[in-house]
């Protein structure tokens, strides 16, 4: 029996970055992980898709160099070289979490942790072990939620079978249009793919503003995605191909044959086997329920992350995993995390990005707008780029100039959407915004122009 200040049940953007802060603060800290470091996040998630895409990126850009007055001959892609690539770069950064947990004096175990009481934790594995400590972080996060009775079938893909292909498919059938789903069917589509998405909701991207999804709908159309809205679609796989039924409104519209499908309809927390049952923590849709400090209903036992509900992103997870290192430990002046401060992004092409509210639940709110938009076509940086196509929404408070929200969709609209996250995070307002000084050329510049057009003084468009 060993005994911690600290024990964290999983090692992925939420657990290592909570045990290493912990560890700052001046606790004794463990951490558990059953797979490996860096969890779903760094090893099949976030990096290596990341990786892929701008694999696809660097090959839209060679078919479209002669519009850059570049001349290049035939070109091909090994689709096994970019997964070996992505996968190269997983490893790299998982490496990497070993050595600053090393650093940072965090002890790790090797292994599949389970609750014997509110303070007890069992790990079974090759070493078996008992870690006793006053303070337990659940951060087991979660995985992707299948359709029954095809969850074995070989052409039936979760993200981490899509993103390590046996094959290069011909045709692929994407089921749900949220950030995952989009930005595989975008990455397969550059390849050559024919891609059809299918989505329940009446637009792609559901939590997205409707004129970005509107918009980028209508990009991913012209790119040659095909998508079925507000439907639902049956699955009858063969051997070497699947068949798909396309039904809205209960009536069957089409039907479709495909080389793979790719399910992205969202996830389940990891909650099973931990046996929270000796415990207070208490569960709900696959989640655990926390307050606004991460601390569930049993005292000491926190839960960050996807196990801990949406939205599910890397980055949430961590800020959590700081927020509660520092609750633990007693640091003062501490603020629980707004959710309307937690930008989104899609790494599709093109990209999307969004932080607060939409216009529409601005609108739900009963709140009066000024709402700015300013069109990538008038940028100077944008058409120099070659990437015209794009959009810089942003919304107000009309009668505080509090910012609201911000969208976008465009070329590298998830590096910009940090300069509005960094002014959400500040309360700035519409002044504080116009008075600021945008560096020229640049695509930022949409940004200022946006907030001065919701105020009806746009200087370029």
């Amino acid at each position: 029996m060993q005994n911690f200040d600290v024990v964290v049940i999983g090692a992925g953007p939420g657990g290592y970055v909570a045990a290493i802060r912990a560890s700052q603060l001046g606790k004794k800290v463990a951490v558990i992980e059953k797979e490996h470091l860096g969890g779903v996040c760094l090893n099949w998630g976030c990096i290596p898709t990341k990786a892929l895409l701008r694999s696809a990126e660097v090959l839209h850009l060679i078919k479209h160099a002669s519009e850059f007055g570049i001349e290049v001959g035939s070109v091909k892609f090994d689709l096994g070289k970019m997964v070996e690539r992505s996968r190269k770069i997983a490893g790299q950064l998982s490496t990497g979490i070993k050595g600053l947990l090393a650093k940072n004096k965090v002890t790790v175990f090797n292994g599949e942790a389970r609750f014997e009481n509110a303070t007890t934790l069992k790990i079974s594995g090759e070493k078996p072990e008992t870690l006793v400590a006053k303070n337990i972080i659940i951060a087991t996060g979660a995985r992707a939620r299948m359709l029954p009775g095809v969850e074995s079938h070989p052409r039936v893909w979760t993200a981490k079978q899509a993103m390590t292909p046996e094959f290069t498919p011909k045709s692929l059938l994407v089921i749900g249009s949220g950030a995952i789903g989009i930005e595989f069917a975008s990455f397969y589509r550059t390849l050559g793919v024919e891609v059809t998405v299918v989505e329940m909701q009446s637009k792609i991207l559901p939590n997205e503003d409707a004129e970005i999804s509107a918009i980028a709908q209508k990009q991913f159309e012209k790119n040659g995605i095909k998508f079925h809205l507000s439907s639902t679609c049956a699955l009858n796989p063969s051997k070497d191909s699947i068949s798909a039924i396309f039904s809205k409104d209960g009536k069957e519209v089409e039907k479709l044959k495909v080389d793979a499908v790719i399910v992205a309809i969202g996830i389940v927390g990891n909650t099973e086997n931990l046996g929270l049952e000796k415990t207070k923590v208490k569960t709900e849709k696959g989640q655990i329920l926390a307050d606004q400090w991460c601390e569930t209903s049993e005292k000491g036992v926190y839960a960050i992350g996807d196990v801990a509900g949406a939205p599910w992103l890397a980055h949430k997870a961590s800020h959590e995993a700081i927020l509660v290192a520092e609750h633990i430990a007693g640091v003062k002046n501490l603020h629980p995390i707004k959710k309307t401060d937690i930008p989104g992004c899609t790494y599709s092409y093109p990209q999307i990005a969004s932080i607060g509210l939409t216009e529409e639940k601005a609108k739900a709110e009963g709140i009066a707008l000024k709402v700015g938009r300013f069109p990538y076509r008038a940028n100077g940086k944008a058409i120099a780029l070659g990437e015209t196509e794009g959009l810089i929404k942003t919304i107000f408070n009309a009668k505080t100039g509090e910012l609201l929200g911000a969208h976008m969709i465009g070329a590298e609209v998830t590096e910009l959407i940090q300069g509005f996250a960094i002014g959400k995070t500040l309360e700035t307002t519409e002044e504080e915004l116009m008075k600021t000084i945008f560096p020229h050329p640049t695509l930022s510049e949409m940004m200022h122009e946006s907030t001065l057009d919701a105020y009806g003084r746009v200087i370029h468009s």
